[in-house]
């Protein structure tokens, strides 16, 4: 959690004049990769051979099957929220990927790999 607070203060110092949508956006890349940076150090994580995912859900683990698609992963995952998601955030070694959560409905299957995290905003 220091690792995060950290990346966040050294973001907000840094950024000089920005607009209030570029400072949020660098606020949010800090918070993110002080996410992926807590997941590779976490031991619970090293030994989980499958998809992370983060929100409101019931299991934050789902256990890896060839052929795995984002949509399979967030309904195995039974999402709780009181709200619908609006965006699914996906990490793969260190890279994230922000996606509208209206993809699932319409959108073409979308693979996942063992080790990505989902985060369902």
């Amino acid at each position: 959690m220091k690792i995060i607070f950290a990346i966040l203060i050294l973001a907000a110092s840094a950024s000089g004049c920005t607009t209030k949508s570029t400072a949020r956006l660098r606020a949010e890349n800090a918070f993110l990769a002080g996410q992926n940076a807590a997941l590779r150090q976490s031991p619970a994580t090293q030994n989980f051979s499958g998809v992370t995912v983060r929100g409101a859900v019931q299991n934050q683990q789902v256990p890896w099957v060839a052929g795995l698609t984002l949509a399979q992963a967030v309904a195995t995952a039974n999402y709780i929220g009181e709200v619908e998601p609006r965006q699914i955030i996906i990490t793969r070694q260190g890279e994230s990927a922000t996606l509208e959560a209206k993809v699932l409905l319409g959108g073409p299957p979308i693979p996942l790999e063992v080790g990505d995290v989902l985060e369902l905003r």
